[in-house]
């Protein structure tokens, strides 16, 4: 064996030894306890960032880990390879998104290939394939004939660079969350998922997460946005109609000074129509439907307003109050329409000053005093009932329950559960997706393209072109189909689907990934699911999982798979930064893990990342930590050199006091790492703790001549064994230096002994009146009598109690004895 470790000459070598003897390929095997660990698939872009390689190591320890531990572990990988990136690379540089995003995927496979990872490629997926989308198209159907799949036309975020719609959930403080430019807004026709219809079951099961943090399920919690309150209506006699609104204090009803509209709501223009100042309310109107969402509903935002003119009458005092059109208010959320309540609502309280409406305390509170000249944090929370009617000296929850029950009981109002979540938009208005599989006919409509049709495949023959018409719209071929119901000309939906859709079942599919019958085989997919531990970044804390987990219920109620949830463990791990700042190009700190591979190895990139901070924490990137980290691998191929003639003779024999202390530190780390790796994500101490057993190996080295055989046999192997998840190419080399012939990685997890941890002996502190002296290795069993008499006869202790009265002896079993003297 070399006496230097160079990663070069191992790595590509134990790359090709495992592809050649399928080393990682796994079989559906009902016999065995399955393990499914995944990290989130990457977008090809065409090279790996050290983001990626610390997502990957975390998921190959743990793939590593329980297979030696037993489990038939499925560790797949593939790509998230639809996208807008694609397209605008085929603007840009003339060439096909297909054969951009193909070359990419086969860059980035080469690279994964080199960090060592143990992915079964037999199970590769890429969404961009017909062999998938085929399947992804199929979903869109089953959605549609659940009635879970409709069109209608909506108000959309429109982001012009990109030349396509957005989700809510993508639009970030009112910019597009790809390419960072301002958000509008924009009425076309569009197709969405009715996720709302699960928001009862997305928000209770999340409580079933147990290995999820804390945070991730908050944030879900918060989208989703459950309330319980009150739905009525107020009469506006001069349109004869009845303007519903939605508020969780209705016991703050009789405080009500305006009700607000939002500038789309239906009744607008008729509640204008009079008004003398029309021009100047419609020039407002246009005006408020162009601004954002976000921006609209901003705390930042400033809160703006216009009277129409006319009156709505609260049902509960019978009082007239104004109806006002303002920015804050959306059209799609609740109602479109709310009370205005300014003594008790921060925003309306804003509101009210602004344009000096009325503000009527109707809530109070013992021991405080109510103010109109500067709002207080009280005034929003429940209390006491007062200039309400009938209501007054009612808490806020007896009058909620009371007032909502006298609307009942009129017709005009009821209880009710709203959710902030919103329908799912999914249409796109790109090339590089998947195609929606409808067809629309003058004669029948809407139809579905027939299932045995599917795919609907991309076409090659489009113009990328600006606008807001898809580029599918410019393939005639494409757009002219006839309908599967009459036979008559009918042309295709040009929109495709939300990328969020693709990854929103991908890990079924690498269950059953061949499968040309049916997305995934029930019986197949129901062994593997759930996924035990998926690995990735927190921004997909909202979109990506929300949508996986409304996916799998979906498919859970057409009778598909058993499971109910995606991903039972959730790890979201830290970023990597440089000098305290997120890598990126525009900052020139970006670090290419194939320069690191290339001077130290993968190993030692691995090691270092796992090794440099805990896994859910953000990583600064040291170049000295990665020396540090390469150097200790050195040490290891160094003493298992020096151990490994001993190692393999394997000869057993009594320990000497030393070799004893020696095994009891290889057990407690092998207890140590175990513990750390087992369900839990402690990779930084558990490489310390191995850190650890090797400076043990060389002080033992450096102090005695000889070893034994049986336990530097027992040394070497369960040291490689420890580090085998973590490095996976030098444990390799060395497990065949050893004169093993199997690989290391198809072997069984070393497992600690009890009785190697006994401990013998103990050191014990002597201690006079609180200070140090001296130290005594003795016996575990030894009694207090004997400790006492052996610390008095220490001729360092002796020196500092002769000649004085001992006025007490403190005894700590096996620490410490102090002896108090005057």
């Amino acid at each position: 064996m070399n006496e230097k470790y160079v990663a070069q000459d191992i790595e590509k070598k134990w790359q090709q030894y495992w592809e050649d003897n399928h080393t990682f390929k796994t079989e559906y095997d009902e016999s065995k306890e399955k393990y499914y660990v995944l990290e989130m698939f990457p977008y090809p872009s065409g090279n790996l960032h050290m983001g990626h390689v610390r997502n990957y190591s975390i998921g190959d320890v743990v793939a590593r880990f329980k297979k030696m531990k037993g489990f038939n572990v499925l560790h797949p990988m593939g790509w998230d390879s639809f996208g807008m990136p694609a397209e605008n690379a085929a603007i840009k540089h003339g060439i096909a998104p297909k054969t951009w995003t193909l070359d990419n995927i086969e860059n980035m496979k080469l690279q994964q290939k080199a960090l060592g990872l143990s992915y079964d490629w037999d199970r590769e997926v890429a969404t961009c394939k017909e062999d998938y989308y085929k399947w992804t198209q199929w979903f869109f159907e089953q959605f549609y004939k659940k009635g879970l799949a409709y069109k209608k036309e909506a108000k959309v975020n429109w982001c012009e660079t990109c030349h396509t719609v957005l989700a809510n959930e993508q639009v970030i403080d009112g910019a597009c969350w790809r390419c960072d430019n301002p958000v509008e807004k924009k009425d076309l026709s569009q197709w969405f998922l009715r996720i709302t219809e699960y928001a009862d079951r997305l928000l209770a099961d999340l409580d079933t997460l147990d290995h999820w943090p804390q945070r991730v399920k908050l944030m879900q919690k918060n989208w989703i946005g459950r309330s319980e309150g009150t739905e009525f209506s107020f009469e506006v006699p001069s349109i004869n109609e009845r303007v519903s609104v939605y508020t969780t204090r209705v016991d703050t009803i009789y405080g009500v000074s305006y009700v607000v509209l939002a500038p789309e709501h239906p009744y607008v223009e008729r509640l204008i129509e009079n008004a003398p100042n029309k021009t100047e309310l419609e020039a407002f109107i246009t005006r408020m439907r162009n601004m954002s969402d976000i921006d609209r509903t901003s705390t930042e935002a400033p809160k703006e307003g216009m009277f129409t003119g006319s009156y709505a009458v609260n049902p509960m005092s019978g009082e007239q109050v104004p109806v006002w059109i303002a920015n804050y208010v959306l059209v799609d959320y609740g109602t479109g329409a709310v009370m205005g309540s300014p003594a008790h609502d921060e925003r309306d309280w804003e509101f009210a000053h602004k344009y000096d409406l009325p503000i009527k305390q109707v809530v109070t509170r013992e021991g405080e005093e109510y103010s109109l000249e500067k709002w207080q944090e009280w005034y929003h929370e429940d209390g006491i009932l007062v200039n309400s009617g009938e209501y007054n000296g009612q808490t806020s929850e007896e009058a909620r329950k009371n007032i909502t029950a006298a609307l009942n009981e009129r017709g005009i109002g009821e209880g009710k559960v709203n959710f902030r979540l919103r329908d799912w938009l999914i249409s796109r208005q790109r090339y590089w997706g998947v195609p929606i599989p409808v067809v629309y006919c003058e004669t029948c409509g809407e139809q579905l393209v027939p299932e045995e049709e599917l795919p609907v495949r991309l076409p090659e023959d489009v113009k990328f072109e600006s606008g807001a018409v898809s580029p599918l719209a410019t393939s005639e071929s494409f757009l002219n189909t006839t309908c599967p119901k009459c036979g008559g000309p009918a042309r295709r939906e040009t929109d495709t689907m939300d990328t969020f859709i693709d990854s929103s079942w991908y890990f079924l599919r690498y269950t059953d990934a061949k499968n040309d019958q049916a997305p995934f085989d029930k019986k197949i997919a129901n062994y593997w699911m759930n996924v035990d531990q998926y690995i990735g970044g927190i921004e997909h804390a909202i979109l990506h999982l929300l949508y996986s987990r409304f996916f799998v219920k979906v498919i859970h109620d057409l009778g598909l798979i058993d499971a109910n949830e995606p991903f039972r463990g959730l790890l979201t791990q830290g970023m990597v930064l440089k000098e305290g700042s997120k890598m990126s190009k525009s900052k020139g700190n970006v670090v290419s893990p194939e320069e690191i591979i290339n001077t130290y190895g993968a190993d030692t990139a691995r090691l270092f990342i796992l090794f440099a901070a805990p896994v859910d924490r953000d990583l600064d990137w040291s170049d000295q930590g990665v020396e540090g980290s390469y150097r200790f691998l050195g040490r290891v191929w160094r003493i298992v050199d020096a151990y490994n003639e001993e190692a393999k003779k394997n000869v057993t024999g009594d320990l000497t006091k030393d070799e004893f202390g020696l095994r009891r530190e290889l057990h407690r780390v092998i207890k140590k790492v175990t513990e750390d790796l087992d369900n839990n994500f402690n990779f930084n101490t558990a490489i310390s703790a191995i850190m650890e057993l090797v400076n043990a190996m060389y002080a033992h080295k450096d102090k005695a001549e000889t070893i034994n055989s049986a336990l530097a046999n027992e040394l070497t192997h369960s040291l490689l064994l420890l580090l085998a998840p973590f490095v996976p190419h030098m444990t390799e080399e060395l497990w065949h230096e050893l004169g093993e012939t199997t690989s290391i990685h198809t072997e069984k997890w070393p497992v600690y002994e009890e009785a190697a941890l006994v401990v013998d002996e103990v050191e014990v502190v002597l201690q006079v009146n609180g200070k140090v002296r001296d130290k005594l290795t003795v016996s575990v069993n030894i009694t207090k009598e004997e400790l006492e008499t052996l610390a008095k006869e220490s001729s360092r202790v002796q020196e500092f109690i002769e000649g004085k009265n001992i006025v007490k002896v403190i005894y700590v079993p096996g620490k410490l004895v102090n002896i108090v003297v005057k």
